[in-house]
Parts: structure tokens; C-alpha cells; sequence
């Protein structure tokens, strides 16, 4: 299969993505009966902005056109992709990479998110027989040529004694955070709180801390977050929001919630589901500065940063830890 097939058959997987197609439908609320937390909205959303994103023609095309794609010999490459499972599709792009260069996936799907991966890539195949040639799903990885794997900071311990001696890219735990200065109007704070529970939060560049001002009002944060009350209708987060709530209540801990978010100081960067942590700054540029060196963060959310909002639309070259997996993949 040659690029410009390759092309055609991720654009056509895009077009089938926004399509009302009711095998797709099924398989995503399968997914949702599979995985609690992958709602039908949220994992619309991410596929959406998988084929709006990442599968338009010219998108794919410009894109590759930045790497030496024509002179590869995929022959016998075979790149193990370990996939992680904590939002909708977030180990397709991996694939994508691996499969524009023509190099044969091995994919160990996450028991969290199989059904949509595997979906897509029988629809694919459904169009042409060699995508059966060219990705194939497996229990375990063995003797792949080089691997891409997501996992916990615990996981990833693993992957770097499994993995060492091949090529590898290995992702550990990453977050995001906003700063913000106290002059955000109501449109960012609405934006901000997409960044913040899109996902229920669980997604690398999910904001799980800000940083604000001294004497930083927080009613209108608060306020703009009731956009997303529906959240404590759902199980799963709600018990998470009751627990927590009952943590900072039996301790005697000072906290702020709006009845579906709880806003609690802590200087951690990592805050549990349901919650938003908070850190007072007495200079901003400082608290950047700082923040910019951090090797658990994904993305800095605030005005000069990452735009309010768009913390969960990445574009197709924007890579996660900031390693370029396509000249990773072209240099294998």
C-alpha cells in the first residue's frame, strides 16, 4: 500500500467518523458499557476532533510533506504501539504515525479502550484487505523493531527494562495546568472550564491545577464551571466528588465547590477526580518560569500560553511530551 493510498484511506476514515452510521453508534456506546467513564458526549468529541483534526486530506498531506516519507523501506518494520486507556482513542495518533510511514502496527490495545481502535481498523480494512497486512492487534508485544508506549509512572518502569535495548518512546503520567492573572473575562472562564472537566478531567492535558493572584476571586471560576453540573449525574464521578468532599469535611479542611467541582490549595500538580487544585502567586512571571521546566506537564493553559479552550483540540503536530513521534518513526 503507497502513501497516497494510505491518504485516501484515512480520509475516508475521517468522513466515516462524523457519519451517523449506526454500527459506528453502537460501537461507541459499547464502548461506554465497556468503560463508564466514556460517555457518549465525550467520546464523540474525541473522535470528532480525531477526523476534523487529524483525517482531512490536506491536513494529512501537508503534514506528512514534513518528513522523508517517500524514501522509507517499511519492509519488515514492525513498531509495537502500547496504548493507554484513560480517555476515548487516545492512542490513535500513535497509530496514525506508525501507519503513514507504512510500518506495521502492533498494537496492545488498553483493556479500558478497545472496541472503538479495533472498530476503526476492521472498517478500514472492510476498504482494503492490506490494512490486515499492516496493523494487527496483540495480547503481548514481542520482537517489534521499535515501541510507543503510554502508561502510569508505574508502568513505564516496565516499558524502560522491557523495551531498552530497542528503539523506544515511552510516556509517563503528564497533567496540565492554567495561570491565570484575574483578568480573564467570562467567555475564557467558560472556555477554562472546558480544559478542566472535558473528560472528566482524566486526560493528560486536562487542567488539573491553576495558578492565581493574590486575592484572586474565584465566584466567577466557580460560576462559569456550573456549565458542567450535569457531570455529578454521573456515578462514577459523583461517588469521587463525595468522597473528596467528605475528606476535606472529616479533616477540617478549607475548600470552595459549586456543587459539582471542589477547589481545594495544594501544591501538587496532580489532583484527584472531581477536584481542581489551587496555588496562590505573588509573581507571575516567576510561577511561569518554574512551571516551564516541570517534566510533568503537558501544557500551560493561560493568556501568552495555550488559548483558554483548547487544551483538548491538539492539532496533528502538536506531540505528546513534545517528542515528535514522526521523526522518531522516520529515523527507526
Amino acid at each position: 500500500m503507497n502513501l497516497q493510498m494510505r491518504f485516501v484511506l484515512l480520509e475516508r476514515l475521517g468522513e466515516y467518523i462524523l457519519s451517523n452510521d449506526p454500527q459506528w453508534q453502537a460501537v461507541i456506546e459499547r464502548a461506554g458499557q465497556e468503560n463508564g467513564w466514556f460517555i457518549k458526549e465525550f467520546t464523540e468529541l474525541s473522535s470528532s476532533n480525531i477526523a476534523n483534526r487529524f483525517l482531512k486530506g490536506e491536513t494529512l498531506k501537508n503534514w506528512a510533506a514534513s518528513y522523508n516519507l517517500e524514501n522509507i523501506n517499511p519492509q519488515l518494520r514492525s513498531v509495537g504501539i502500547v496504548m493507554a486507556g484513560n480517555i476515548p482513542l487516545v492512542g490513535f495518533h500513535d497509530f496514525l504515525c506508525v501507519f503513514i510511514c507504512g510500518y506495521k502496527a502492533r498494537i496492545k490495545a488498553s483493556s479500558k479502550d478497545s472496541a472503538l481502535i479495533k472498530y476503526l481498523v476492521s472498517k478500514m480494512a472492510e476498504w482494503n484487505y492490506e490494512v490486515n497486512e499492516l496493523v494487527q492487534f496483540e495480547v503481548m508485544l514481542k520482537g517489534c523493531d521499535a515501541y510507543i508506549a503510554t502508561g502510569s509512572n508505574n508502568s513505564s518502569r516496565y516499558f524502560e527494562y522491557y523495551f531498552d535495548k530497542y528503539p523506544h518512546i515511552i510516556r509517563r503520567n503528564k497533567t496540565s495546568v492554567a495561570v491565570l492573572d484575574g483578568t480573564e473575562n467570562n467567555e475564557e472562564l467558560d472556555k477554562l472550564a472546558d480544559d478542566v472537566h472535558l473528560y472528566f478531567g482524566l486526560g493528560c492535558r486536562n487542567v488539573t491545577k491553576i495558578y492565581v493572584p493574590e486575592n484572586y476571586d474565584f465566584i466567577p471560576l466557580l460560576t462559569a464551571f456550573k456549565k458542567y453540573l450535569h457531570l455529578a449525574d454521573h456515578h462514577k464521578y459523583k461517588n469521587n466528588y463525595d468522597y473528596n468532599l467528605a475528606i476535606h469535611i472529616l479533616n477540617n479542611k478549607f475548600y470552595m465547590t459549586n456543587g459539582s467541582i471542589i477547589l481545594f490549595e495544594n501544591k501538587s500538580l496532580f489532583s484527584p477526580i472531581s477536584q481542581l487544585n489551587y496555588e496562590y502567586y505573588s509573581r507571575k512571571d516567576e510561577a511561569i518560569k518554574k512551571l516551564s521546566s516541570n517534566q510533568d506537564l503537558q501544557c500551560i493553559i493561560g493568556h501568552d500560553h495555550i488559548a483558554f479552550g483548547q487544551a483538548q483540540y491538539p492539532a496533528i503536530n502538536d506531540y505528546a511530551d513534545g517528542v515528535d513521534t514522526m521523526k522518531f518513526l522516520t529515523s527507526v
